[in-house]
């Protein structure tokens, strides 16, 4: 199981408050996350990257920094996260599903503006790559540079971009409709062209379904999308958090794997939000700061409102009650447990299916209705 985390905030932040010192960052998830379900790929050690925006005098595009090395074993990193800040960042650790171990394969990609990561994998990749391919303008065919059904979604998302006449070399951001719009219709092309090869028939077999976690930035607004081609089943975990402030606490709860490390909490000191994070396992032990994202959403970041939007298609149920089974995502390594190793589920009480919009105020209000993590 890939693992990614998003970080949006008011203020910059070090990156080793994310990526390094948390008692359960995604660094040390890589290779001791005691939530893991997915005994088959134990560690995510096929490569990292980290992705963020630095000062504007510095231009619109990101720094992009990726390596083969493991994440737990690269000096390069502690280096440069303990003296870099941003106030929007992208990370991820990697564990092959497809090609091969290569820096041209570890996320995030990035062209111009816009940063692109994913965890999962398209359904029936082998039989589609030639009809997704042939269906890319020139540009964006020739962009690709690595092997991995990850990047080709990246150039299906840049195309969908150009096709809807928003021209990806812009200088200036999209926006958050434009982007949500832009994974939408690459999700949408990529079941399209699953469709044609399987089948009517073959549409929901295993090996034509696809987990679509993708994340997509262009610097000011953040997308992210939670996504399974089907209706019974549950997609990779993915959640989010929000508040005033990141902090270390002076307790440990866990013991700490790394030296140096501690806990971390999402403090909210008035009911405003300077800082989103989503991640696929949430970087602390504390469940009451994480929501977890509804299966077949999107999860929307612009100016420290947090917006869900359900993704309606074939594989949408408007049944706020409707069960999804955890099986598929536990079997491909996607899905995360309690402390107690049980499948950890959103409570099905009708509000986590509606769209809708969640500024600082009503987030603190809702919070306690439906971002309670519990277990079934």
């Amino acid at each position: 199981m890939c693992r990614f985390m998003v970080y949006k905030g008011k203020d910059e932040i070090l990156l080793s408050e994310l990526i390094l010192n948390p008692t359960h960052s995604i660094l040390t998830q890589s290779f001791d996350s005691r939530l893991r379900l997915d005994t088959r790929r134990p560690h995510n050690g096929d490569g990292f990257g980290i992705g963020y925006y630095t000062s504007p005098s510095l231009g619109p595009e990101p720094c992009v920094f990726t390596s083969t090395i493991p994440a737990w074993n690269c000096l390069n990193l502690s280096r440069i996260a303990s003296k870099t800040t941003s106030s929007l960042i992208f990370a991820h650790v990697r564990a092959t599903t497809e090609g091969n171990l290569s820096d041209q394969n570890c996320h995030p990609f990035s062209y111009k503006r816009l940063m692109f990561m994913h965890n999962g994998g398209i359904g029936s990749f082998k039989r589609i790559k030639m009809k997704l391919a042939m269906g890319l303008n020139e540009r964006w065919f020739t962009l690709v540079q690595g092997s991995t059904d990850s990047e080709w979604a990246f150039a299906l998302f840049l195309d969908c971009l150009d096709k809807a006449g928003h021209d990806p070399d812009t200088n200036s951001g999209f926006g958050h409709s434009v982007l949500r719009k832009g994974i939408l219709r690459t999700i949408e092309r990529i079941n399209a062209l699953i469709k044609e090869v399987v089948g009517d028939e073959g549409v929901g077999e295993e090996d034509s379904r696809s987990l679509l976690n993708f994340a997509v930035t262009d610097g000011e607004s953040v997308v992210c999308s939670r996504y399974v081609s089907s209706k019974t089943d549950e997609a990779a975990s993915l959640f989010w958090s929000s508040g005033t402030s990141w902090k270390a606490t002076n307790t440990n709860s866990k013991p700490a794997t790394e030296p140096g490390q501690k806990d971390y909490v999402m403090e909210r000191r008035d009911k405003g939000s300077d800082i989103v994070l989503v991640a696929s396992e949430p970087l602390t032990f504390e469940r009451d700061n994480w929501v977890t994202v509804p299966t077949n959403s999107t999860v929307t970041i612009h100016k420290q409102t947090v917006m869900i939007h359900p993704i309606i298609d074939e594989f949408y149920s408007p049944n706020p009650a409707h069960a999804r089974s955890a099986g598929f995502a536990q079997a491909k390594g996607q899905t995360i447990t309690g402390l107690d190793k049980l499948v950890l589920q959103q409570r099905v009480n009708g509000a986590g299916s509606e769209s809708g919009s969640l500024d600082g105020r009503s987030k603190a209000t809702v919070s306690g209705a439906i971002s309670r993590l519990s277990v079934h």
